[in-house]
């Protein structure tokens, strides 16, 4: 029952693809970033308010570390958001799982012994099957020039999961998650302040669209999300939780099809399909053969 968190966060997460969607028509990525960072940040002072947490860590170049990679994912994620399919950068996002056991298998081929190099070769394949699931989720964005937002979906997809490492780390130093959820944010707000001193900020008449009601909500659920996912992790079983967290593409394919009318050829569907079972099955590989690797957060 505790894994059903997952799939809240999963909703919550699919939701504010929507809400980031329909907001880029109005506003620049910078922009999202920032609006997306500060509304998170003040929701999480709340939080932590309410619970007595404190601020004070002593492992700030960790958290400073977290943020930037996070940042860094977040800008990309958010601009192949604007410029793709949703159900499409959904799922180049949700590679991050895929990543992190590409990351596993390279450690073992170059560091690691020739029986741990061997004993990586089912996660390799799940690995070698991810990459073909982009190659056929990439196809139909090259005939329809949308290749480069569809590689920034893909590098979302890999500095994401370098930041969920660090999130593990910090989990296993005693950090709160409500503090590195926070610091992220700050981190979000900062950089998408700076990045709006270079490319400006939209016109006035932004405001008064359907994109700007977006805005608020957008940091929410994004809070909300992280949040549910924390708990799923914490309560739940850890296999059924991993595999219930690709139940947002879907969610997100839904909201293409009903909100959006994107139009996604069958050889892109057939490379989601891919992908979400490739994440899955590395997700189950990497739980039996190293159960303190990280869970995917967004």
């Amino acid at each position: 029952m505790q894994a059903l968190w997952m799939v809240l966060a999963s909703f919550f997460f699919a939701t504010m693809g929507v809400g980031v969607k329909i907001a880029s028509q109005n506003f620049n990525t910078f922009e999202l970033v920032f609006y997306r960072g500060l509304v998170s940040m003040l929701f999480m002072w709340f939080v932590m308010r309410a619970r007595g947490s404190t601020l004070a860590t002593k492992v700030p170049l960790m958290h400073a570390w977290r943020a930037a990679i996070g940042v860094f994912s977040l800008g990309c994620w958010f601009y192949a958001i604007a410029h793709l399919p949703l159900a499409t950068a959904m799922t180049l996002n949700y590679m991050s799982g895929v990543w992190i056991a590409a990351f596993i298998v390279g450690g073992a081929l170059l560091f690691g012994s020739a029986t741990a190099a061997k004993s990586q070769g089912p996660l390799l394949l799940t690995v070698l099957a991810g990459f073909i699931g982009v190659v056929m989720t990439l196809r139909p964005t090259m005939e329809q020039n949308q290749l480069f937002a569809g590689l920034l979906g893909l590098i979302s997809g890999m500095s994401a999961a370098l930041a969920y490492m660090q999130v593990t780390a910090l989990g296993r130093l005693g950090e709160a998650e409500e503090r590195t959820v926070f610091y992220f944010a700050l981190g979000s707000a900062l950089a998408g302040g700076v990045g709006i001193l270079f490319t400006g900020t939209s016109p006035s008449a932004s405001w008064s669209s359907t994109g700007a009601w977006w805005l608020i909500p957008i940091g929410i659920l994004a809070s909300l999300g992280q949040w549910c996912m924390t708990r799923a992790y914490a309560k739940g079983a850890t296999l059924v939780v991993a595999s219930l967290q690709y139940s947002g593409i879907v969610m997100a394919a839904i909201y293409s099809l009903l909100l959006f009318g994107d139009n996604i050829p069958p050889l892109g569907w057939a490379g989601i399909v891919v992908i979400v079972l490739s994440g899955i099955a590395a997700t189950i590989l990497r739980a039996r053969a190293l159960p303190n690797t990280p869970a995917e957060e967004h």
